[in-house]
């Protein structure tokens, strides 16, 4: 595998385009927008150079960058051996896509979605090669995560999975294989679901955010917070896979609480506006 195809390029899309381009392949990152486009090689660029200056990567970032091509059609998909998509999480918007990406690709292309919680098969079911969509369920920031879920669909082919495998392999990645296509597969159901709580808590007034946040660091090794966490991936991003496992599991510990609605109601999404359950303009 060399071609790598990748739709949309924020947070998630520009992070999996690096880390590819990184590990040696060539890489074709596609947005609507070419503003968008234009931001994210910026900060692909950016970010390569700081990880040059802190000797994780020995390759010249300007080489590494070279291997990104950028596109605003799809005109091109068709040379891709694997897709992935990394588009905003709405259902119908990413079964929309792939029925278009069955129609354009080559019959031995691989079609990956980065979906945190929207089930697989159901996207397969978007196209006539469900043996060959998987998910690859990358964390946030792609560059320094080393973690990917493999996620099975109920028609994934074994041959798929083994693909999967060695490509998340090859980027230097740990993956765990879900066996199972349930929403929000394992990571989010478990995480989701403690942030949930932490946000009930704070509703309650039984502790701060800040509280609340340290309090997981020092008492259970957590890098950052549930609160933290949840501006980092954005609120929006989080309400919604939230939401895609209470609307299969009817299981009221994944109903998202007033307070994360009425921020996401409000615009405040976390870091990437500014404000979440924190105010980030305060720490410039």
């Amino acid at each position: 595998m060399k071609q790598v195809f990748v739709m949309g390029s924020g947070v998630m899309g520009r992070g999996i385009a690096q880390v590819a381009a990184t590990s040696g392949y060539e890489v074709t990152l596609y947005d609507v927008s070419q503003t968008a486009l234009k931001s994210a090689l910026d900060t692909i660029g950016w970010s390569l150079g700081k990880l040059k200056e802190k000797g994780k990567i020995q390759e010249e970032p300007e080489k590494i960058q070279a291997r990104i091509s950028t596109v605003t059609e799809l005109t091109d998909v068709e040379k891709a051996e694997i897709v992935i998509e990394a588009i905003p999480e709405n259902r119908a918007l990413k079964e929309k896509l792939f029925q278009e990406l069955d129609q354009r690709c080559g019959e031995h292309t691989l079609l990956a979605s980065n979906t945190s919680a929207i089930p697989i098969t159901e996207l397969a079911c978007a196209t006539k090669r469900r043996e060959k969509v998987v998910g690859l369920h990358f964390f946030n920031p792609v560059p320094m995560m080393n973690m990917v879920e493999i996620v099975r669909g109920q028609d994934t082919s074994d041959e798929t999975i083994e693909t999967a495998k060695s490509f998340v392999t090859s980027l230097g990645k740990k993956y765990c294989l879900v066996q199972r296509d349930v929403a929000g597969f394992v990571m989010n159901r478990i995480g989701i679901c403690s942030s949930i709580e932490a946000i009930r808590i704070l509703e309650e007034g039984v502790a701060t955010v800040e509280e609340i946040d340290q309090g997981m660091r020092m008492a259970y090794g957590w890098s950052m917070g549930p609160l933290e966490t949840f501006d980092l991936s954005g609120l929006d991003v989080a309400l919604n896979a939230a939401l895609a496992i209470y609307e299969e599991t009817q299981d009221p510990k994944f109903l998202p609480p007033v307070t994360l609605r009425r921020l996401v109601a409000s615009g405040n999404l976390g870091r990437k506006t500014g404000k979440g359950f924190y105010d980030y303009t305060l720490k410039k």
